[in-house]
């Protein structure tokens, strides 16, 4: 797939208040440590994550996106007005109906003809969003779209702490460790057709999307009976499988991404990829042949916020100056199902 009239304008997000370190986590576990014979540090050891944030206890999530969905529309200096479609991308959604996106428009003041929908589809929402918003806007159906999301990680978290210490397994801590790697935020991303404004545009070159649903299994997360005519939460993820399978998925994305975009591999001047860890940061840069220096991470201080990670890391990377002008940069996306999808972006 290929663009030539899509821009990202601007790129908002929120961070979540209450930071929750590693050793804190550990210290609620310290009975299944004692259990299994751990010492302090494994977190932190095996996945590279110090610590991630949280929102207090109750937040709407709506608020996280409409927060950000704000700041997205002041960095372009746009009206709510100007927007077409609203899509809200997060995993975490308020109710099942209606749409969680629905709140959104209307913390924001979008309404009239503008479309607005929720999207699913685990951790690369947000990207799937942006080919939604970006199909529309080269078909000339709408000037500017915006993609929200919002998760939290709090609720799954606390529940998962209690399973742990009810089994004190090893066989629960390895399916429950990923989960222990989740973290809070939210993120909006606004693009446009590039006419309201000559200044913030990243021209969105074109993707490439890859699926592996035979390995839809492997990372779980939702609810079941539990036998007493109530539904308990879980989640649950073969985290060497999915680095195993995913890796080799995202192998074959970037093969096929590299030549739609009519790029080499020593062009992509910056990637941005999902924020998963450290044992997978480094695996796929050293099986796509990325340099480490070309990379830029949030994990270590944010964790895992699903579809609100790479977005969010490629805003920091750009405020911090990492993105320049004219830089070739390739969002690596990827999430449980198994999909993989590859934007490059103009920056």
């Amino acid at each position: 797939m290929k663009y030539t009239n899509v821009h990202i304008s601007s790129l908002g997000y929120e961070l979540a208040p209450v930071v929750v370190i590693s050793s804190e986590l550990e210290s609620r576990l310290e009975p299944l440590y004692k259990a299994l014979h751990f010492t302090p540090g494994q977190l932190e050891a095996l996945t590279g994550i110090r610590e991630r944030r949280w929102w207090e206890p109750g937040y709407p999530l709506s608020r996280g996106a409409i927060a950000a969905g704000k700041k997205a529309l002041a960095g372009a200096g746009l009206s709510p007005r100007d927007i077409g479609v609203l899509i809200y991308a997060g995993v975490c959604r308020e109710q099942f109906e209606p749409a969680t996106a629905c709140r959104v428009a209307a913390g924001l003041g979008i309404r009239g003809d503008a479309a607005v929908f929720d999207l699913s589809n685990a951790c690369l929402g947000v990207l799937n969003g942006i080919l939604d918003v970006a199909n529309r806007i080269e078909l000339g159906q709408v000037r500017a779209g915006l993609v929200v999301s919002c998760e939290s990680a709090r609720e799954i978290n606390d529940l998962m702490i209690v399973r742990m210490l009810e089994e004190r397994s090893m066989e629960r801590f390895a399916v429950s460790l990923a989960t222990l790697t989740g973290g809070s935020g939210a993120v909006a991303v606004l693009l446009t057709d590039g006419s309201f404004t000559t200044a913030g545009k990243h021209r969105l070159r074109g993707g490439v999307t890859k699926a592996a649903p035979e390995h839809h299994g492997l990372c779980l997360w939702g609810v079941s009976p539990d036998g007493s005519g109530r539904f308990i939460q879980s989640m649950t993820t073969d985290a060497v499988s999915v680095m195993k399978y995913g890796v080799e998925l995202g192998r074959r994305t970037w093969e096929a991404f590299l030549p739609e975009l009519g790029w080499s591999a020593e062009q992509v001047d910056r990637v941005v990829c999902h924020q998963v860890g450290s044992a997978h940061q480094a695996t796929i840069l050293e099986t796509l042949g990325i340099p480490r220096e070309k990379d830029f991470t949030t994990f270590e201080f944010l964790g895992n916020m699903g579809t609100v990670s790479l977005p969010l890391t490629a805003a920091l990377a750009a405020e911090r100056e990492m993105l320049e002008p004219g830089d070739r940069v390739a969002f690596l996306g990827i999430g449980s199902g198994l999909n993989c999808l590859m934007l490059g972006v103009e920056w």
